[in-house]
């Protein structure tokens, strides 16, 4: 995994709400074994027609957003089934950051493990940059570090995250790295049996 500290981006505003992780990536889409590949069917139903064509109504395909890498979108995000593919299309496509009222849990856990940092801010908040992002282009500046989110308007936001989340993103840690600062341990524990 990527080790991020500070990430500068272009926004995306999704404005809806119990975005599921069907929608998110659907299922008939979920038959890869590797973690990649996945971003060309992210949100496929809205961005593409029966026929697989780009649909003009579906604001993600517009020239504006091209490159975006932080997703603002409603409440409960990510809420469904627990598939992990769903931070998987979200990283693939280039979401490092995702910031909404609420995310569903297991989605939350998947996008911390995965390299995505979820971030949970007031709704009132979040509607400010919502319509600024839907008006024109919005760029964020998220500080894991500081733990904020700056707008280059004067506006700052402060946020909260897991210390245990927060230092494996900061490091680039997935689990297995943190199994592996074990290893004289469970060396040691093999020897020993």
């Amino acid at each position: 995994m990527e080790a991020i500290n500070t990430h500068k981006g272009l926004v995306y505003p999704l404005n809806r709400t119990n975005i599921d992780t069907d929608q998110i990536i659907p299922k008939q889409f979920l038959k890869r074994i590797e973690r990649t590949g996945f971003g060309q069917f992210l949100f496929y139903h809205w961005r593409f027609d029966d026929d697989g064509n780009k649909r003009s109504d579906f604001s993600l395909n517009n020239a504006e957003y091209q490159g975006a890498s932080i997703l603002l979108a409603g409440e409960n995000f990510g809420c469904g089934s627990s598939r992990e593919h769903a931070p998987w299309a979200l990283a693939d496509y280039g979401f490092r950051v995702i910031i909404a009222p609420s995310f569903a849990d297991i989605f939350y856990n998947n996008s911390l493990k995965n390299g995505i940092i979820p971030i949970k801010i007031a709704e009132s908040e979040l509607d400010e940059w919502m319509k600024a992002a839907e008006d024109s282009q919005l760029v964020l500046d998220v500080n894991l570090e500081n733990q904020s989110i700056t707008d280059g308007n004067g506006k700052e936001i402060h946020f909260d995250i897991p210390e245990y989340h927060k230092e494996k993103l900061l490091n680039g840690w997935d689990d297995i790295d943190l199994t592996l600062h074990q290893e004289a341990k469970i060396s040691a524990y093999e020897a020993a049996r």
